[in-house]
């Protein structure tokens, strides 16, 4: 049939919906197989067993391509060594055994690999006396259908019937001749090229091979009359894209999750990667809506106090720094390029003009650090703040903290003297100095009304930091669990101290947390709970569990921000493509270049997201040559979090600093992909 050359079809599902319509006469014969030719034709064929409700499965052929004139068959090779040889062909060509062999070993080996790919130990299926239907997604000169066709001739099928969604004129006319039917939707002229046809020809994976055919093909032993109950389900991929909500850079991309979100007071936003553009940014505008549209008024980092701090000052127009750039510079010690970069530069430029604009102090957005590094900075702190409002406390405080002192600037050094035994713990010193200042807080904070309370938090929070700190550095050195534990107790510690200051003392606490996806998606959904470990996102989900939101982002590949080990400058990385069997490699093959999905609805693409995969989480440091020892873990993601954000091709965020490695990599190495 010949059709208007305008017409298109959506993708392979859709060419094989309507492929299906065509073909509806098929339906009530008995011994009927639809075989695929692999990989584009299984998706157009899935839908063509779902819809008539017969069986699929693959026909694994591989053409023989005449040497220097690949295009032209001399024969093909299927499944169970079946070999078919046009021996004309080749005596008119001489061409001589030793090149056959060659051909044939070649493609052998490409039949094998598909046959363990693909069928694995399951036979294949056997089509003497049947009507067999060969569906690939176009046909351009036909020569593999032929073959396909030759084949199943050999293997003596009743009949043969060629059913593509779109097939040049002649080829269609030429296969007539060799099948029993063609069915071609459309047959334009000119054809120029299969894909020209579609509006999304993205690849086939091999992974959607092989879920489409565990759901078209029924185990062994089932009998045919449960066959249409067998093929009612979708792919795993097909549900992804049926759920998934495309982001397109529109203002409007968001507005489906921040109904998501609702009434939540405490939203968690995560990265997969501490150098990641996207993740920055994308979470600097979700951010914003969450401020403008539901109210939020603190903004809490995966960062140390005292250098969050310095920018929340900034942020809210105290006296101080007087542009961005200086507001972030506390983030002295490795990885600066963490907060020192450009999407952090625009963000708080953005949230200073915001609080310019609001028209109450009350009303005004912080800036906040969760983490503990800062041991000896926030030391200072404490001890700076007290030589302001008690010089007698001061000098109190600065004889505990020397405790401390004594054992250099690197608190690494601190921890690794006690926890050997070696030197004397501080444990009961920061307790005290913290104890100490509490019992100052009613007559520190009557100074001065509310500057005075928030002063007062900001220095109570850094001797608390003191405490933990010590603790953390102390368990540094005994298990990995012990001190992740620690860090992610301290965060949440500072996380809830922080909710109870805003409310108390600005009358409103609405949190949005920016740290890594393995600190704010549940811990007892991923690896992390077999080995001891718990995290921010768990321990949110347990003491707000009706107030907080869990959002994970995730990418297939890119560049990024990251060094090759501690304390050594920051590379712009090639990021390998996510890894066989992982959530990064399933989001790429749903070939929507970015989107999100919505976890918390009860829909079959949630569902499938609850079977455990590798997830990819890149630090401050990334080692591709060790990916999967070094990057990779399992997780359960539509438990880990409440919504995902996918975004297929990503580049290195900027720092403020770059170094000569940065800057270097204009051009990193690629790898293929699925390593």
């Amino acid at each position: 049939m010949n059709a208007t050359p305008l017409h298109t079809f959506t993708d392979r599902a859709d060419a094989g919906r309507q492929l299906a319509d065509s073909l509806s006469k098929f339906a009530g014969e008995r011994n009927l197989f639809i075989l695929a030719l692999p990989r584009g034709g299984v998706p157009v064929a899935a839908e063509v067993a779902k819809a008539l409700g017969k069986p699929m499965d693959v026909l694994i052929v591989r053409k023989l391509g005449v040497p220097g004139h690949e295009e032209v068959a001399m024969g093909a090779i299927a499944s169970g060594g079946v070999q078919v040889l046009s021996d004309d062909l080749i005596e008119m060509l001489q061409l001589t055994p030793k090149q056959v062999d060659a051909v044939v070993k070649r493609e052998t080996g490409e039949l094998a690999r598909r046959e363990k790919l693909y069928r694995d130990s399951r036979p294949a299926p056997a089509v003497a006396g049947c009507t067999v239907i060969v569906v690939d997604d176009g046909i351009a000169t036909g020569s593999t259908m032929s073959a396909a066709v030759e084949l199943l001739r050999y293997q003596k099928a009743g009949r043969i019937i060629v059913a593509v969604p779109v097939a040049p004129p002649s080829t269609v006319e030429r296969l007539g001749e060799e099948a029993d039917e063609v069915v071609a939707l459309i047959e334009p002229e000119p054809f120029v090229a299969v894909g020209q046809w579609y509006d999304d020809f993205s690849q086939t994976s091999d992974e959607e091979v092989r879920f489409l055919l565990a759901e078209t093909a029924p185990p062994p032993g089932v009998p045919m009359a449960k066959v249409a109950e067998v093929l009612t389900g979708k792919s795993v991929l097909h549900h992804i894209r049926e759920h998934a909500k495309p982001l397109t850079g529109e203002s409007e991309d968001y507005d489906g999750l921040l109904e998501m979100i609702g009434g939540a007071s405490v939203v968690l936003l995560g990265e997969a990667s501490h150098g990641t553009h996207e993740f920055y940014r994308e979470r600097a505008e979700i951010t914003k809506r969450l401020i403008v549209e539901k109210g939020f008024n603190a903004v809490a980092v995966e960062a140390d106090w005292p250098d969050a701090y310095r920018i929340n000052r900034y942020v809210r127009g105290e006296t101080g720094d007087v542009d961005s750039v200086d507001a972030l510079g506390g983030f002295e010690r490795f990885p600066a390029w963490m907060w020192r970069n450009a999407d952090v530069l625009d963000f708080i430029g953005w949230l200073r003009d915001h609080n310019e604009h609001v028209y109450s102090l009350d009303h005004q957005v912080g800036f906040y650090g969760l983490d503990l590094y800062s041991l000896h900075k926030s030391m200072n702190e404490v001890i700076a703040y007290l030589e302001r409002r008690d010089p007698e406390e001061a000098a109190k405080a600065r004889a505990l903290y020397s405790c401390i002192d004594r054992y250099g600037k690197d608190p690494q050094n601190y921890g690794l003297m006690v926890g050997s035994g070696v030197g004397d713990s501080c444990r009961a010193e920061v307790i005290q100095q913290l104890t100490d200042l509490r019992a100052k807080e009613v007559e520190y904070m009557s100074l001065n009304g509310q500057a005075a309370a928030d002063e007062f938090f900001y220095a109570e929070q850094n001797a608390r930091l003191v405490k933990n700190a010590e603790q953390y550095y102390r368990k540094m050195f005994r298990s990995n669990a012990s001190s992740w534990n620690q860090r992610d107790e301290h965060m949440m510690e500072t996380l809830v101290e922080l909710v109870a200051h805003l409310q108390s003392h600005h009358g409103n606490s609405k949190v949005v947390v920016w740290a890594h996806n393995s600190h704010l998606g549940d811990a007892r959904a991923t690896d992390m709970a077999r080995r001891g470990e718990l995290n921010i996102g768990q321990l949110v989900r347990q003491a707000f569990p009706y107030q907080s939101k869990l959002i994970g982002f995730t990418t297939y590949t890119g560049t990024v921000t990251a060094a090759s080990g501690w304390h050594l400058p920051a590379e712009r990385k090639q990021v390998r493509p996510g890894m066989d069997g992982s959530y990064e490699q399933l989001f790429h093959q749903v070939g929507i270049p970015n989107f999100w999905l919505d976890l918390t609805q009860d829909n079959p693409a949630v569902a499938a997201l609850k079977e455990p995969r590798l997830e990819r989480a890149i630090g401050v440091v990334y080692l591709p040559e060790t990916e999967r020892q070094s990057h990779y873990f399992k997780a359960d993601l539509a438990g880990q979090f409440d919504a995902v954000l996918h975004f297929d091709m990503t580049r290195a965020v900027e720092p403020l600093e770059r170094s000569a490695e940065w800057a270097r990599d204009e051009a990193p190495e690629t790898y293929p992909a699925g390593l």
